[in-house]
């Protein structure tokens, strides 16, 4: 266990002053969104027949409705509700935890599909259209998390959101990790502190070059999990937390 522990922790020494100035940037405060607007726009209509696809199967599987939105923590501490592909039966969060699980009962079948190839996300291209995101910045966390944020944690706040950033990379096979019991436990004991110095590391590095970095990275590690998932391969290297 002191093994998992120490594999799974990750801690950085952030300067105040750093911190402060690249979350007051320019780049973040202008030219990230503009682009974001962009590309999202563009994202939307290009992916407008897989997003009608999608949605129809997940109605034919569960029946409506076909977005999930739950609130999360958002940019200078306003909460907002975040768009995904509703992967999970109804009123999922009301019959479990805040943490999916491994082999999580509550996915369905169209749902483990949806999540596996992070399609689940596409419909947060229209929380960036909104502006209440962004296609690269600190994974949105639930209410509860962030209204705990102690004062270095706060200025995760002062980045909008993202799709992706350090941690969902280093946490893409999160359900592995926390395991098939006591997920939200396991999340908040070996994997929130972590979550937290990662979004922390991003907001001290936000720039275009570490945008484009996060973002092909992103690109790379998805369609290694989407190409496991399809052809039934596991990851060697996935960590796992057990009791």
């Amino acid at each position: 266990m002191e093994a998992i522990q120490t594999s799974l922790f990750e801690e950085y020494t952030f300067d105040e002053e750093v911190i402060i100035k690249k979350s007051n940037g320019f780049y973040n405060r202008c030219v990230k969104r503009a682009i974001d607007f962009v590309l999202a726009l563009i994202c939307v209509i290009v992916a407008s027949p897989l997003l009608l696809i999608i949605s129809l199967a997940v109605i034919i599987e569960t029946g409506f409705p076909v977005f999930y939105r739950a609130p999360r923590g958002g940019y200078k501490g306003k909460s907002f509700r975040i768009f995904k592909f509703r992967s999970m039966v109804k009123n999922a969060d009301k019959i479990g935890g805040g943490t999916t699980s491994l082999n999580d009962s509550r996915i369905t079948k169209v749902g483990a599909f949806l999540r596996k190839t992070k399609l689940d996300e596409i419909p947060q291209l229209f929380n960036i259209l909104g502006g209440t995101m962004s296609f690269i910045g600190p994974r949105p966390e639930l209410l509860k998390y962030t209204d705990a944020y102690d004062e270095q944690e706060k200025h995760i706040l002062n980045v909008r959101p993202g799709i992706t950033d350090y941690s969902s990379i280093k946490f893409i096979n999160l359900d592995e990790i926390v395991g098939s019991e006591n997920a939200d436990e396991m999340y908040e004991k070996y994997v929130l502190k972590t979550k937290n110095n990662l979004r922390l590391l991003y907001v001290s590095k936000v720039s275009f070059g570490t945008d484009i970095y996060l973002f092909a990275t992103t690109v790379w590690k998805v369609v290694q999990k989407a190409f496991r998932f399809i052809f039934g391969k596991k990851d060697s290297n996935a960590e796992k937390v057990e009791q």
